[in-house]
């Protein structure tokens, strides 16, 4: 099954070079009802909720509980549920020639 997000620029920049392994959810009701008792191999990253907007697929290591990386958003010493990501699989909507692209 595949878990939809759509992210900020810059997030969406750096898990695309391969730099950024993990994303980070709040553990509030929203994310406990979308995230938990369901089995997601792969996450489509959209940048913008245009019709034409960037997006790339990507494997889904697992889901757990736990503190993140400030530099990558999260605050320290917060609890979130961190999605591990894996490699890409496919891109749309992508410029190959940008510099984030790998």
């Amino acid at each position: 099954m595949n878990l939809h997000l759509t992210l900020k620029k810059n997030w969406f920049d750096l898990i695309l070079s391969g730099e950024k392994k993990e994303e980070y959810r709040e553990i509030k009701p929203y994310w406990e009802k979308r995230l938990m008792g369901k089995t997601y191999d792969k996450v489509i990253f959209r940048n913008g909720y245009a019709a034409n907007a960037p997006q790339f697929t990507i494997k889904l290591k697992s889901i757990t509980q736990g503190t993140g990386k400030s530099e990558w958003g999260a605050e320290e010493g917060k609890r979130y549920f961190v999605l591990s990501l894996g490699e890409i699989i496919n891109t749309k909507n992508i410029d190959k020639s940008d510099a984030n692209y790998k």
